[in-house]
C-alpha cells in the first residue's frame, strides 16, 4: 500500500541546513525512515517549499514510513503543527479514471541523450578518451535542457507515454460590450495548460569523497487529462525522467478548482 508524507523541517537547526544542502544526504535521511534496509522499494521525494523559516518535503513510499528521526534531528520535536502528514495513496489512484482532469506539479530534471558534448566536463572528457582508448563508442551523454521551451518541450513529448496528455488552456471571452476581434465569442486557445513556475540548477557532492554532481531542475504546475489510467497510475508511483533519487520526478495531483469554487476564494 503506498503512502504520501509530507515533512515539515527547521531550516534554522544545523541539521537541516546540512540536509537541505545536498540532495544526497536527503535521500539518505528519507530512506532511514523505512523499516526494511536495505530499501528496495520505489521511493520517490521532492522539496516541496524552502524558506528561512519552514522547509516541507513530499515522500512518497511503498510502505508505511516512520519520520520521527527527522523531526527529532532537524524539525520541531513536540510543536504545534510539526508532526508529519501520512496517508493512504490508494484512495487518489482510485479516482483516476479516462478523460477526468486534473491539477498537477512536477519537479523533474529535464534531459536529453547527445553522442558527443560540445564542451565536456572532466568526467566526460574522461569517458570520451577511455572509449577513444579503447576503439569504442561511448554510450550517450545526458546533457540538460536549459531554457523554458526546451524544458516544457520535454514534458509534452513524454505525456503520452506516461498516460495522460496536457490540454490547451482557455481564455476567458471578453465581458458583454467588450468585442475582441475574431473571437466570435467563443473560448480562445492559449497553448498547453502548463508552465514553468521555477528553475534550478543542485550543485552537490555524491558522498564525502565522491563526484560533483550537478542538476538542472524545472517545476511544472497545470493541467492534465487521463489518457491511459493504468500507465499514469504507473507514472505517480514510478515518476518521470532522471535523477529520482536526488528529489526530482515526484507527479502529484490535485482535484481542479470550479469556475465557483474560485469565486467562493
Amino acid at each position: 500500500m503506498p503512502y504520501l508524507s509530507k515533512i515539515a523541517l527547521n531550516p534554522r537547526r544545523r541539521a537541516a541546513v546540512s540536509l537541505l544542502s545536498s540532495p544526497h544526504r536527503l535521500h539518505a535521511a528519507i530512506l532511514a525512515g523505512l523499516a526494511v534496509q536495505p530499501v528496495t522499494e520505489r521511493v520517490l521525494w521532492r522539496l516541496e517549499n524552502s524558506t528561512p523559516h519552514r522547509a516541507e518535503i513530499l515522500v512518497l513510499t511503498e510502505s508505511r514510513p516512520s519520520w520521527a528521526h527527522l523531526v527529532d534531528d532537524a524539525g520541531w520535536p513536540g510543536a504545534d503543527g510539526a508532526t508529519p502528514l501520512i496517508a493512504d495513496y490508494t484512495p487518489l489512484l482510485e479516482r483516476i479514471a479516462r478523460g477526468r482532469e486534473f491539477g498537477f506539479r512536477l519537479t523533474a530534471n529535464p534531459v536529453q541523450s547527445i553522442p558527443r558534448p560540445t564542451r565536456p566536463s572532466e568526467q566526460q572528457a574522461a569517458r570520451l578518451k577511455e572509449g577513444t582508448d579503447k576503439g569504442s563508442r561511448p554510450r550517450g551523454f545526458r546533457v540538460a535542457h536549459r531554457t523554458v521551451t526546451q524544458q516544457l518541450q520535454w514534458l509534452l513529448t513524454r505525456c503520452e507515454r506516461h498516460g495522460f496528455t496536457i490540454p490547451d488552456a482557455t481564455a476567458t471571452p471578453p465581458a458583454p460590450g467588450l468585442q475582441h476581434a475574431g473571437t466570435d465569442g467563443q473560448e480562445l486557445s492559449a497553448g498547453p495548460a502548463v508552465t514553468v513556475v521555477s528553475r534550478d540548477i543542485l550543485r552537490f557532492n555524491k558522498g564525502k569523497d565522491g563526484p560533483r554532481v550537478t542538476l538542472s531542475t524545472a517545476t511544472f504546475e497545470g493541467r492534465l487529462r487521463v489518457t491511459d489510467p493504468d500507465a499514469l497510475r504507473t507514472t505517480l508511483l514510478g515518476g518521470i525522467g532522471p535523477a529520482k533519487g536526488y528529489g526530482q520526478g515526484l507527479l502529484t495531483l490535485a482535484p481542479l478548482r470550479t469556475t465557483k469554487d474560485a469565486a467562493r476564494g
